[in-house]
């Protein structure tokens, strides 16, 4: 029984230490934007909790996006600034795991969310006289639900897997911890397999919510094309969706693509940048562009300022 169980209680993390000399500038810039990710996340939750007029199955939606936004960047920003500080970079072995289970459920809840986005605003679109009672409060609780706890567990039996593996090496070469890192750790690898499989399913999930995705906006655009109340509609509630879609698309196709290829040659700063954008990026443009481009947001927004400077 004991050699299922790893002996393995911390890891080191190499993907720091060639910006030891910078170390103070990082830990600046990181807490500023660490603190502007909080600041513009928290203002949009607070606005459309507190705002009646905003509890709409679309508002409700953005706010379980930053929501998430949230989650993320917790399992990922304390720690990167406490290790920017501290000279050892090490993380305990069950913390690891936890920081590999936030981070990643974090990416697959945002799929989840914009494919839920997605469904809203077809139902809008193209089912207008029957948007309120599909679009129901049950309705919407139900999609949240499914948006949070669908990619917690599929995260979770990945991680739990992992959990499972005997690992031979302590030493990671990121700065943060990744599960498919942890795999490649162990000390055999056809005890992998099924982590493996797991892996591929887990991908082809995500890859049908993609699906769901662009098919649902061929077919919205397929219907605004002809209706300019309907393209105004689309203009105004589409395009942020779409914007925070690509940029979901790009971040997780720039992982991928360092997963696959493992850029060595890359400067060891932009190696991190890559690793780490889905954590950058996302989190701080979504409620940027939906406070901006949302009507009735931007309204609330500029009300509060207004209503301070006077």
């Amino acid at each position: 029984m004991m050699d299922n169980v790893s002996v393995i209680t911390i890891f080191f993390l190499s993907g720091l230490n060639e910006t030891k000399n910078y170390r103070f500038i990082f830990f600046s810039v990181t807490l500023l934007y660490y603190c502007l990710i909080l600041l513009v996340n928290i203002s949009l939750i607070v606005i459309i909790i507190l705002d009646k007029n905003l509890h709409e199955p679309m508002y409700i939606l953005l706010c379980t996006f930053c929501m998430n936004g949230l989650y993320g960047t917790t399992g990922f920003y304390p720690k990167f600034l406490w290790d920017l500080l501290s000279p050892v970079h090490v993380i305990s072995y069950s913390g690891c795991l936890v920081q590999a289970l936030v981070t990643y459920s974090f990416a697959c809840c945002d799929m989840s969310i914009l494919a839920v986005m997605a469904y809203d605003r077809y139902v809008a679109i193209c089912q207008p006289l029957v948007y309120h009672s599909v679009m129901s409060k049950q309705k919407i609780i139900n999609l949240v639900c499914f948006s949070w706890i669908t990619p917690l567990c599929v995260m979770g039996i990945n991680v739990f897997l992992t959990s499972r593996l005997k690992l031979c090496s302590p030493y990671i070469a990121r700065f943060f911890c990744v599960n498919w890192i942890i795999v490649k750790l162990a000390c055999f690898p056809a005890e992998t397999t099924v982590n493996s499989i797991v892996a591929y399913m887990t991908i082809i999930i995500y890859f049908f919510h993609g699906v769901f995705i662009v098919w649902s906006y061929m077919y919205l655009i397929k219907t605004c094309v002809n209706s300019k109340e309907n393209r105004a509609k689309f203009m105004q509630t589409c395009v942020p969706h779409l914007i925070s879609l690509v940029t979901f698309i790009f971040t997780v196709l720039f992982d991928v693509m360092n997963m696959r290829y493992n850029s060595n040659k890359l400067p060891q700063i932009l190696q991190n940048f890559v690793e780490v954008e889905f954590l950058v990026i996302a989190p701080i443009m979504n409620p940027l562009i939906y406070g901006f481009k949302l009507t009735k947001i931007r309204n609330r927004i500029l009300g509060v300022i207004t209503f301070k400077i006077k």
